[in-house]
């Protein structure tokens, strides 16, 4: 019988998992804490606010907040320059990194441990700001919307994942594969792409979060306000860098401070990753293990 030859747990074992259990539910509360803070603040009034009695329940209920910031905050539009930026990344990444990625995983292909230190040499010394700067205005980047792509599509890291899992794919099939006449294009994109989607989906989160909240580029190279990616109207909501903001802030009808909007903006910013990550969490975890088996 199957069961007959199951392992049973012991008390010790049984009693670890309860603590690991435990401990897990506990931080994960704990992570919580400052995305439930922020929620209530943007849903409390503007007194509230103002005298700081704000606690993780919100004080006078209101939806003044998120009125505002969806009406009048032009949020939308920088919505979908970040929907735009975060979906070409993600496209063009993935198409680059997994072409790269597989021909440094064959021990065959002579300059691919050259190649390989390479990559990771840029993972150890960053350019400097200043000339980096320069060298993307250089490009004819600066107010520009590829300012928000370029700069993202090729990450040392997230290559190495791609290439450490692409170097785990059973030689066999490949050499099956090669038996029967299949060229190296034909075998890469109908039967190891096909196969990867554990760490196409890992690397492509990875990617797309890292687009979805990228600030520091776009800060440097965008200042046409009409280019501006969510994040950066995040920071002029948080920061009263608007004037037709900080000006409705100090009308007595309004029902929001700058702290409340910039509440109700940071959620509003985090909804597209919360509602995506359930679907690639199942390739997420495995795509990360197989991403890390070989170096």
């Amino acid at each position: 019988m199957r069961g007959s030859h199951s392992i049973r747990e012991s008390a010790g074992d049984r009693t670890f998992n309860l603590i690991i259990l435990i401990f897990l539910v506990l931080f994960a509360c704990l992570m919580a804490v400052p995305m439930i803070a922020e929620l209530a603040v943007s849903f409390s009034s503007k007194i509230a606010s103002q005298t700081g009695t704000i606690g993780l329940v919100p004080v006078g209920f209101t939806l003044a907040s998120w009125d505002f910031m969806v009406r009048n905050s032009g949020l939308w539009s920088s919505i979908g320059i970040s929907v735009a930026s975060t979906a070409l990344v993600v496209v063009i990444s993935l198409a680059i990194n997994a072409m790269l990625a597989y021909p440094l995983s064959k021990k065959r292909f002579a300059p691919a441990r050259f190649l390989v230190l390479v990559v990771v040499f840029t993972m150890i010394f960053k350019a400097p700001t200043i000339p980096y700067f320069l060298a993307l205005r250089g490009y004819g980047l600066y107010n520009n919307f590829w300012a928000m792509v370029i700069p993202q599509v090729i990450s040392a890291y997230n290559l190495l994942v791609m290439r450490s899992f692409f170097q785990s794919f059973p030689a066999e099939i490949e050499e099956a594969a090669e038996i029967d006449g299949c060229g190296k294009f034909r075998m890469f994109f109908q039967i190891v792409l096909p196969s990867s989607k554990a760490v196409i989906a890992t690397v492509g989160l990875f990617y797309g979060v890292g687009a979805w909240n990228q600030y520091a580029t776009p800060l440097m190279m965008i200042q046409d306000t009409a280019l501006f990616p969510l994040q950066l109207k995040i920071h002029q909501l948080v920061n009263a860098a608007s004037g037709d903001i900080a000006a409705a802030v100090k009308v007595s009808t309004a029902n929001y401070t700058n702290d409340t909007l910039g509440a109700a903006a940071v959620i509003f910013s985090m909804i597209p990753v919360l509602l995506i990550y359930p679907f690639v969490q199942k390739y997420f975890a495995k795509g990360a293990m197989l991403g890390s088996v070989k170096g």
